[in-house]
């Protein structure tokens, strides 16, 4: 059985933009699977592996020496908010995935982060400009109840995919449930198809 409730809100607002059963929502709510963690900088790092081995590793200042791309994207929560054009700063997963190699049968990522929530896609959804470590929120570095001092961004999923104070990306062979999937939300999460929870 499922241990999470449907989301509700009673406001709607009428715009092309909103994925079916979402609500416009211009301030920036903030809602955490647990608390916010306290990261130390100077021994922040990225990893980007399989289980079990590293394939690359990037120091905070080497993340930030990266070629970093400016985003204005939507984001979906699937609490059934949406925020229109929110900017971004980020390095792409493409940048990343280029240090290293990457195997035929790789094709599912699980994502992992400070104070152990995981959430899972396919690879192809990293790919191609989709998705990005996102280390700025509207011109300023992100904030860390948002995810700061970096987080997992791929809006073109509802947003727990774009997972908070992210360490770590292991490729996998076969898909893999992350924290919310294992507890009644959608595997894949795809707002356009309202694919919130289990069974949808």
């Amino acid at each position: 059985m499922a241990l999470i409730s449907r989301g509700f809100r009673p406001k709607r607002e009428s715009d092309p933009r909103l994925p079916p059963g979402q609500y416009l929502e211009r301030g920036f709510p903030v809602l955490s699977a647990g608390p916010t963690p306290k990261v130390d900088l100077s021994t922040w790092a990225f990893t980007l592996g399989s289980p079990g081995e590293a394939r690359a590793r990037w120091t905070w200042e080497e993340l930030l020496a990266l070629p970093a791309e400016d985003v204005v994207v939507d984001i979906h929560c699937v609490t059934k908010w949406t925020k229109l054009d929110s900017r971004w700063r980020g390095v792409s997963i493409d940048t990343l995935l280029d240090a290293v190699e990457v195997g035929d049968d790789e094709q599912h990522v699980l994502a992992r982060c400070d104070g152990g929530y995981t959430t899972n896609m396919p690879l192809a959804d990293l790919r191609g400009g989709k998705a990005w470590i996102a280390y700025g929120y509207d011109g300023a570095p992100l904030p860390d109840e948002h995810g700061g001092p970096a987080r997992l961004l791929v809006p073109h999923l509802y947003f727990w995919k774009s997972a908070k104070w992210v360490r770590r990306l292991d490729l996998l062979t076969a898909d893999e449930q992350g924290f919310w999937e294992l507890r009644g939300y959608h595997d894949y999460g795809d707002p356009w198809r309202e694919q919130r929870y289990w069974g949808d």
